[in-house]
């Protein structure tokens, strides 16, 4: 969930450093692409995080040796839901301010 954090943090500085060249009049596209690509990636990193959260709760489930204990499933399914929320709300949180800026870039 780090990178997902990483990715917000980078976006956000982003589009603040974007809103402060479009207010002095400087309105070009320089930057908005790396965003764009975060906003992206985002969604991915998280269902990389539900993959790994699966993967660990089948490993947890065999350990266990046929004698299936519920309890033994929740930590991997609980950084399986947990990573793709992150993903799905960071990259929702970036996309809107982007859009607002895009629409403003004058070519």
């Amino acid at each position: 969930m780090w990178p997902i954090l990483a990715l917000s943090v980078t976006g956000l500085a982003i589009l603040a450093w974007k809103a402060l060249e479009f207010r002095a009049g400087r309105r070009d596209a320089s930057g908005l692409v790396v965003v764009s690509t975060i906003i992206t990636a985002e969604p991915m990193l998280g269902i990389l995080g539900t993959v790994t959260g699966i993967i660990q709760t089948f490993g947890a489930l065999n350990a266990a040796g046929g004698s299936a204990n519920p309890l033994a499933a929740t930590a991997g399914i609980g950084e399986a839901l947990i990573t793709t929320a992150a993903g799905l709300i960071a990259s929702l949180i970036l996309l809107f301010p982007y859009n607002v800026l895009d629409s403003q870039v004058e070519d």
